[in-house]
């Protein structure tokens, strides 16, 4: 009959609060459910169904307080108070049982509670984070499988199971040797209790238990008829885990009795803290604000007002770089050892910071078939900071630009190196976001005797310079041949650049027209302009050329070259 009128999402419930957990308070309801009461909520249920009057809701009121007594009780419960249960009563009363501290000041507790008026509670108590129960519990203990109202018994997960073992406090706490030495980065065979200690997340959680007792009225006091209701746990943050989640005007729970004889009981759950106020809402969001913006002066104070800026004539360069992967080589287990060159020359000076590496080497990574590429995925960063200084104005466009050289090895099983590729990389003189594919070469000796030194016992041919694969270093000529340098084409390299400039202003305004094609204008945020420029002053000499020539044309040509420029 009632199988309808009962909550089966016995879930747990995640609320995120900025007040203090210690205001929360949970109203719990428990109802033993008898033939007659179960047959008259029904009838009531049909009625109500039929008729919504006045005299169906008193009909309804009149049964509700009609059935109070030894079966049922309300109690709102405040967060880790204290309620004993009748079990706990007799075992604290003889000192001599006691063994703890808290045990101990249960004792005088109690003596308390009887000098006084004695206890609110008689079925409904509670154990708090402090509890034995709480600490030794087991976790199948503390499921609803059996007691709660779905009859289908829910299994723990692989998490839920090694979070049980895992200590609720931070108490005495050791590091533990996962027993892996530093040079061993990867554990093949992990143990149980390393698998425990490092894939589980130890949050410390405080945690309260509401029960009650469900056995005969002359009968309090056993452990066997002890019944787990609700379960409440937070972290101190703001988060509070609830279990079983508030009814909120949905159907009560049901609870069944384990034995030959099974009992059912109605269970409710409210929250019953104490609704702020309208004014003291309106206050508290005050003090919110004002705290935000404290903390906000307070960042603000350390890290200062204005950026820091370069010298005058000087631009500083940041670049995060990422080699994303590369493709189209012959053989696996690819590599890639790379440099970066901060040029100098007579015209400027690209200098870099004391401890920065200007070189590097990603790790080995194995090829993968992307459509009918061979395709290795490194993901590696990078980053290079550099300023550039000019310490004269010339009017030439040209300037040396910071390049990055890098060459692709792979290794066999036999730890033989191979060169597969040989490539460069200009750094973007624009900021912004750049993917930038660069496409490699590696030299070629002539002979099969080199292919078969290359297949067997690896090693091929390399460059002794590696600014060989631009413009060598050591070139100090016009021109540059490379006749009769046998090479190869193979794959390429993927790049993910991220590039930042920092200046201050370096020409002035009324100067700007007469310095526009100076190197210093090109830098900064002047290269769109003075490209756009570049363009201007072009097209202003070609027309200055055309006038001048048509000056010394014949007249009836004149007007069929003005028609020609129309």
């Amino acid at each position: 009959i009632m199988t309808d009128c009962w909550n089966t999402d016995t879930g747990e419930a995640v609320y995120r609060t900025r007040d203090l957990v210690k205001n929360l308070r949970v109203k719990v309801r428990v109802e033993k459910v008898t033939s007659t009461a179960a047959l008259s909520q029904h009838l009531q249920h049909q009625v109500l169904s039929q008729q919504q009057d006045t005299g169906a809701m008193e009909m309804q009121t009149l049964s509700s307080q009609g059935q109070r007594g030894d079966n049922e009780e309300e109690l709102v419960v405040g967060w880790q108070e204290k309620l004993f249960s009748q079990y706990e009563m007799e075992l604290f009363e003889n000192k001599a049982a006691c063994q703890t501290p808290l045990e101990c000041q249960y004792h005088l507790d109690l003596k308390a509670l009887k000098r006084a008026k004695g206890r609110r509670n008689r079925r409904i108590f509670t154990y708090t984070d402090n509890d034995r129960y709480t600490n030794s519990l087991p976790f199948n203990q503390l499921q609803y499988s059996s007691i709660l109202l779905n009859t289908s018994k829910s299994w723990p997960t692989f998490l839920a199971e090694r979070m049980t073992s895992l200590r609720h406090r931070g108490q005495d706490q050791q590091k533990i040797d996962c027993g892996v030495p530093k040079a061993k980065i990867i554990n093949w065979e992990p143990t149980e209790e390393f698998v425990r200690n490092t894939h589980v997340v130890n949050n410390l959680m405080q945690t309260m238990h509401i029960m009650a007792d469900l056995g005969p009225p002359e009968k309090l006091g056993q452990k066997e008829n002890e019944c787990l209701l609700v379960t409440i746990k937070t972290d101190g943050s703001g988060t509070v885990i609830i279990k079983p989640d508030f009814n909120e005007g949905r159907e009560p729970y049901r609870i069944v009795t384990e034995g030959e004889k099974k009992e059912f009981w109605r269970l409710t759950v409210e929250n019953a803290s104490t609704v702020m106020k309208p004014d003291e809402r309106d206050r508290e969001q005050n003090i919110y604000k004002d705290l935000y913006t404290q903390h906000t002066d307070y960042l603000n104070s350390l890290v200062g007002q204005e950026f820091e800026m370069p010298p005058v004539g000087v631009l500083r360069y940041f670049m995060n770089g990422e080699i994303v992967s590369a493709k189209g080589f012959e053989y696996d287990n690819l590599y890639i050892h790379f440099t970066m060159e901060l040029p100098t020359s007579s015209l400027a000076d690209w200098s870099g910071p004391p401890h920065q590496p200007l070189s590097g080497v990603t790790h080995t990574c194995r090829t993968k078939p992307v459509g009918r590429d061979d395709v290795a995925f490194f993901s590696h960063l990078f980053s290079c900071e550099a300023s550039y200084t000019c310490d004269k104005e010339s009017e030439e466009a040209f300037f040396p630009w910071p390049v990055l050289y890098f060459k692709v090895l792979s290794l066999d099983s036999w730890q033989r190196c191979r060169t597969e590729g040989y490539g460069y990389l200009l750094f973007p003189d624009i900021p912004g976001k750049h993917t930038i594919t660069c496409h490699t070469w590696r030299p070629l000796q002539s002979g099969t005797g080199s292919a078969l030194r290359r297949f067997f016992i690896g090693g091929s041919p390399e460059l002794e310079d590696h600014s060989y694969v631009r413009i060598p270093g050591t070139f100090k000529g016009e021109r540059l041949s490379r006749f009769g340098f046998c090479s190869e084409t193979t794959g390429s390299v993927t790049f993910n650049l991220h590039c930042m400039q920092q200046a201050r202003s370096f020409v002035d305004a009324n100067m700007l027209k007469k310095k526009r094609q100076r190197v210093l204008n090109q830098l900064g945020g002047f290269s769109q302009q003075g490209a756009v420029s570049s363009v201007q002053e072009a097209f202003r000499r070609a027309r200055r050329k055309m006038q001048e020539a048509q000056e010394n044309l014949p007249k009836e040509l004149i007007s069929s070259t003005s028609q020609l420029q129309i």
